[in-house]
């Protein structure tokens, strides 16, 4: 599998990225473990958690995808440096409110280290934004990650075109590194965060970018086509609000893709992002073997211009 250099980190990834959200929620371990056995085995290397997943479901806490993850790591037998792991910080976890702090974030670094079973983070990123914290502050306590060995490349999510400026600002105004890679939210669907501003700034500083939510909370599989499909469905809250002019007019030219190129609407879904300029992976989760199969699809399928247009149309 060839790899795709990150940005300015260091990092060689496979052009797709396991979406670790799923591991103790909609995966159980044993589910998780054979799913990451198969990811490896196909050749894929990267995959993203945070210490925050999977606190959403009852009787969790947070932390659970990192110990899946870590027991998995353990036990499979592969050498560390085969896997780049991705993780996060800064999400609420019991403070009452999100947190960069450098205090919570060496105490965060070292829970997830513990919970992953490693030595060192590949690629540590700033969750949210924290109006409360100066990047300064922020950015030294990752770089002193660094330093300890503890991670070996850090970056942000969920910001704007604005804030990653004025974080790159305040990297070189204190003599610090900048964040070195973006995770933001892209897909056919959600284009406007991601597109225009943000996108050429990460291009011209070269930032590594994993797109999340890259099927669009399951909406660009095709398996939601009306309010009645996402009633019971662990993601169906999610999924409606797609269920609109602008998602049915992207569900169809999916469609007449796939009727074209053999390949499901997902690993169409997927290879646009792939072959979009400044995006260098997209993050996808599954919770079965067939799901990832097809998931995996996607880093060889080749969008023909013409196809790469009539999916920019439709999800414009």
């Amino acid at each position: 599998m060839q790899k795709r250099t990150l940005g300015r980190t260091g990092l060689g990834i496979a052009p797709l990225v396991f979406g670790g959200n799923v591991f103790g929620w909609t995966a159980d371990e044993k589910t998780s473990f054979a799913l990451l056995d198969a990811f490896t085995d196909a050749g894929f290397n990267a995959i993203d958690t945070a210490d925050v997943y999977s606190s959403w479901v009852p009787g969790n806490r947070g932390g659970e995808s990192e110990d899946i993850i870590g027991k998995w790591l353990k036990q499979s037998g592969r050498a560390r440096d085969s896997v780049v792991l991705i993780t996060k910080v800064g999400s609420d976890m019991g403070q009452g409110h999100r947190d960069l702090s450098r205090k919570w974030i060496m105490e965060a670094a070292e829970a997830s280290l513990s919970r992953l079973k490693t030595d060192h983070i590949d690629l540590y990123l700033s969750h949210w934004p924290d109006d409360r914290t100066p990047y300064e502050e922020t950015l030294e306590a990752h770089a002193a990650l660094v330093k300890a060995g503890k991670v070996r490349a850090f970056g942000a999510s969920n910001l704007d075109a604005a804030q990653l400026q004025a974080s790159f600002e305040a990297a070189d105004r204190a003599g610090l590194p900048r964040y070195a890679a973006l995770q933001p939210e892209y897909n056919l669907y959600d284009r406007a965060g991601f597109e225009g501003p943000l996108a050429d700034l990460c291009t011209r500083e070269n930032i590594g970018v994993i797109t999340y939510f890259s099927l669009a909370r399951g909406f660009l599989s095709g398996k939601y086509r009306s309010i009645a499909d996402t009633e019971g469905t662990a993601r169906g809250g999610g999924v409606a609000g797609y269920l609109d002019a602008k998602g049915l007019r992207i569900l169809a030219a999916l469609d007449r893709i796939s009727a074209e190129t053999g390949a499901k609407p997902a690993e169409i879904a997927l290879a646009w992002l792939i072959a979009k300029p400044a995006v260098t992976a997209p993050i996808a989760s599954a919770t079965n073997l067939d799901q990832l199969k097809s998931l995996t699809r996607s880093a060889s399928l080749s969008l023909s211009a013409d196809h790469m247009a009539a999916l920019d149309a439709a999800g414009a």
